[in-house]
């Protein structure tokens, strides 16, 4: 039987040294390669060519978000399943939506770790169930014709507008993660996005782009 080939990727070297002794006394399954950065698995992703790939949410440098991302545009057939010591909903949705697979929680037990990826090797989405919840309330609400998160005519989203109000007001990616009561990392996805949209390379290019589109 062939293995299923995974590929680690957490910035955390003794969970990583866990999670591959439990993968590799899989018969099915063989670790190929371990990530300690979003962009290492980028690079590691196109030479190893996984099946499977364990992603942490939360990295130095490119985060595990914009892997998915990046990963999924050139390997678009490689399994990606998430994991997370929170459950950010801003992150769960955007990592989804970039082509992740599955969003595990890092306190599951092994067992049922395993038996998630093999689900999501099938095709299945392996998410930790008390954030399956809010994925289904999530459809619920666009199936009934709501959207998540309405844009502008820039393609903001209302929580991006929320964090470029926060920034043009010279808050720092701690104090707008606290104000919006989000994480530090989904607040550096959400600059990175802003300054996408806005086609800026800065925080204060984006406030006169946002000022002159009558954003802020």
């Amino acid at each position: 039987m062939e293995r299923v080939r995974v590929l680690l990727a957490d910035d955390h070297a003794l969970f990583r040294e866990g999670l591959a002794g439990i993968i590799s006394a899989q018969p099915d399954m063989q670790v190929v390669g371990e990530a300690n950065d979003g962009l290492e698995a980028f690079v590691k992703a196109q030479e190893l060519q996984p099946d499977l790939i364990l992603m942490d949410v939360q990295m130095p440098g490119m985060d595990g978000i914009e892997a998915v991302k990046q990963i999924k545009q050139v390997l678009p057939e490689t399994i990606i399943v998430m994991l997370t010591v929170r459950g950010d909903d801003d992150m769960l949705f955007e990592a989804l939506k970039n082509g992740a697979q599955g969003y595990l929680l890092k306190e599951i037990r092994s067992q049922a770790l395993l038996e998630m990826l093999r689900g999501a090797l099938r095709g299945e989405a392996a998410i930790s169930p008390n954030l399956a919840g809010r994925v289904l309330s999530e459809f619920r609400r666009l199936s009934k014709g709501g959207v998540h998160e309405k844009e502008d005519d820039s393609g903001l989203t209302e929580r991006e507008q929320q964090v470029l109000v926060q920034a043009s007001n010279g808050a720092t990616d701690k104090e707008i993660a606290a104000a919006l009561n989000i994480s530090l990392n989904t607040v550096k996805t959400h600059i990175r996005n802003i300054l996408s949209k806005l086609h800026v390379r800065t925080r204060r290019e984006a406030t006169r782009a946002a000022k002159a589109k009558g954003i802020l």
